[in-house]
């Protein structure tokens, strides 16, 4: 009887600090908010670690017909060290990896101390999250804990770079009871590998053939499980060809693709696009029947959207 007593009382303080907030934070990582920017309602604020590192997460208001529902984009990492040349945290490189209470603080702060109810999490906001899959696992388990943030695994995504052994051990998390719509997004960004590399470091090791691959063995459910990013960087791989050439390289895996106006990084190389390439693009992959969705472009004059996100001063010492 005192088993089942310690249990419920374990359960009880558990549900409180989750739902009830009733520990003001999470003493073992003395995390703190430290700053908040909005910008017309997408949030983006930081936490102050225990070593002075910094996480940055995003809150973005997704208006749909008869409500807004609130997306939170949460790092995984400070810095990263995959080095995609259009992306802000990547000028930083890696400086560690976050612990799975400093990543479920980020959504216990947007919920209780800035006080919005968060409907979908994303894993889309520093760092490559399928290279800290030891902290990642277990924050989606505690993130879609019924008695915690019950956040349905179904509303939670993953993005990758193409980290062929991370996609495989999140496939088989997405194979067991209770996560089993849980999605996964790959950043493609490239008609083809040539392009690829001009970009992405990564894909100097790992073809656009072998990330094809491992996704084909990412299960999927009825209302997909996959998605491919697409990071449109004028006179990169925005062309008509590029365009064709990208659905036609998605179309054994079936999914949706979802194209990502550039968001200027600190001293790019590259404007954003205009509008009227964007139109283009998507219309001309639309031409071939692939789905197509155009990412909306939220935060970016606060250095918030995607592909923006780092602090400047904190870089890795080489």
């Amino acid at each position: 009887m005192l088993g089942v007593q310690s249990k419920n009382s374990a359960i009880q303080k558990w549900r409180a600090f989750y739902r009830d907030n009733a520990t003001p934070e999470l003493a073992e990582t003395s995390i703190t908010a430290s700053k908040v920017i909005d910008d017309c309602g997408t949030k983006k604020f930081l936490l102050k670690l225990h070593d002075g590192l910094e996480t940055e997460s995003v809150i973005l208001p997704i208006k749909g017909f008869k409500k807004t529902r609130h997306t939170l984009c949460v790092s995984s990492q400070v810095g990263c060290a995959m080095g995609c040349d259009f992306c802000q945290t990547a000028q930083m490189g890696l400086l560690r990896n976050l612990t799975t209470a400093e990543i479920v603080a980020q959504w216990h702060t947007a919920h209780h101390a800035l006080g919005t109810k968060i409907d979908n999490i994303v894993f889309m906001g520093m760092g490559e999250p399928l290279e800290n899959l030891d902290a990642v696992i277990p924050a989606i388990e505690i993130l879609a804990d019924n008695n915690g943030p019950a956040i349905a695994s179904s509303k939670i995504c993953v993005s990758t770079v193409g980290r062929i052994e991370g996609i495989k051990l999140l496939g088989a998390m997405a194979r067991t009871d209770g996560f089993k719509r849980l999605s996964l997004a790959f950043s493609v960004n490239a008609p083809n590998d040539e392009v690829r590399k001009q970009i992405m470091p990564l894909a100097r090791a790992v073809s656009m053939e072998q990330l094809r691959d491992a996704i084909l063995t990412y299960p999927r459910h009825d209302c997909g499980g996959v998605l491919a990013e697409y990071v449109l960087i004028p006179g990169i791989n925005d062309s008509d060809a590029h365009a064709l050439e990208v659905c036609e390289y998605l179309k054994p895996i079936g999914c949706g693709l979802n194209v990502i106006p550039y968001n200027p990084r600190d001293n790019s190389p590259w404007p954003a696009p205009t509008e009227k390439s964007v139109d283009r693009f998507v219309a001309t992959a639309k031409s071939t029947g692939q789905f197509v969705r155009r990412r909306i472009t939220l935060g970016r004059d606060t250095m918030a959207a995607c592909g923006q996100l780092g602090n400047k001063e904190l870089h890795k010492v080489q």
